[in-house]
């Protein structure tokens, strides 16, 4: 199996590249941070992986492109789009530079990379994208406005492509996982709920993916929660918001 995974150096994507590190498995490696990729890339070749490393980043959009039509080259069976960035949590207005490169990162970049692959797999008939969204994408905290809106902008568009893309037997996936141990959530100064470790975190995104699920939050509980807030009257939703939220900023 071909399996393609942005944001390979470390966090989410390091483990997910160790995951599917097997024998029979050939895995390509993408990531801004060179020295950190190759160090990956070594460990998957040790479990016996054959493993291409393309050093990206992931803001230049022409690059993307081209890394995209190089891709479409060969036949592709996955490609899980883990690659993003959090400016933690602030409280004011977030700089337009910030909110910017967010959305750039996020979301925009995933778009480019998959103009030149989807062809590829529409004329395959077959493959699998994965999105790695977050349950933050459910309801904007004040003090994560950017990074939430990015966020669901990323699940507007893994729906809207699933839909485009069922008649050509593609599956797109999308994962919204809650705080996992990562360099991304070491930034935040406040207790996280439900925080899963990083073996924990990559076990439940590989049994989503395995199991096709196109719509996958968790953990259940934290989702179950943010679900019941949703349903709440306006009122009551923001003093919970409210209350939930006041030291994240600090």
């Amino acid at each position: 199996m071909r399996i393609v995974i942005t944001g390979a150096s470390s966090g989410l994507g390091k483990h997910l590249a160790l995951g599917y590190a097997s024998n029979g498995n050939e895995l390509v490696l993408l990531a801004r941070r060179e020295q950190k990729l190759e160090e990956v890339a070594a460990l998957c070749r040790g479990q016996g992986a054959t493993v291409e490393t393309i050093v990206s980043d992931v803001n230049d959009f022409e690059m993307m492109r081209t890394i995209g039509a190089q891709l479409a080259q060969k036949h592709i069976d996955r490609i899980i789009l883990n690659a993003g960035i959090s400016v933690g949590h602030s409280a004011g207005i977030t700089p337009f530079e910030d909110f910017h490169r967010l959305f750039q990162t996020n979301f925009l970049s995933v778009h480019a990379l998959l103009e030149p692959i989807i062809p590829k797999m529409v004329e395959q008939k077959s493959g699998e994208i994965v999105f790695i969204s977050s349950l933050a994408s459910l309801i904007s905290m004040p003090t994560s406005v950017a990074y939430s809106s990015s966020k669901r902008a990323l699940n507007a568009y893994a729906e809207g492509l699933r839909y485009q893309l069922i008649p050509y037997g593609i599956e797109v996936m999308n994962i919204l996982p809650g705080f996992i141990d990562s360099e991304m959530t070491q930034k935040n100064k406040f207790k996280m709920p439900f925080l899963l470790t990083t073996d924990a975190g990559v076990k439940q995104i590989m049994g989503a993916i395995a199991k096709k699920k196109r719509f996958y939050p968790f953990p259940l509980r934290f989702y179950a929660m943010i679900q019941m807030s949703l349903v709440l009257p306006q009122f009551l939703r923001d003093r919970i918001v409210n209350f939930t939220n006041f030291k994240k900023g600090e």
